[in-house]
């Protein structure tokens, strides 16, 4: 069993977060969004293939963390976190990390 938590610390100081004071959709969670990453890596999928998978199966979201309830992020919100990691440089220490 993996503990996400302590991913978070590197994920949100490589994460960029708007100023919430003007309103808007509050973020996903990171660790939420790095479980997505994980289980894209694992799984071979494309981002338009996660956010079917994550709609579809149960293990998904429940590995993700997600309830029934709760949003699934679209694939280009998956695309977008990638990509802010990437630039960030902290993606490859991430998936060291976790390997």
């Amino acid at each position: 069993m993996v503990d996400f938590e302590i991913f978070r610390p590197v994920l949100d100081a490589a994460l960029a977060r708007s100023d919430r004071s003007r309103g808007g959709r509050p973020p996903y969670d990171a660790v939420l969004m790095f479980r997505i990453l994980v289980l894209q890596a694992l799984h071979s999928l494309s981002d338009e293939q996660a956010e079917f998978q994550l709609r579809d199966r149960l293990s998904f979201m429940r590995f993700a963390g997600l309830a029934l309830h709760q949003a699934v992020p679209d694939a280009k919100t998956i695309w977008l976190y990638r990509e802010q990691l990437k630039q960030a440089g902290a993606i490859e220490g991430l998936f060291r990390r976790f390997d």
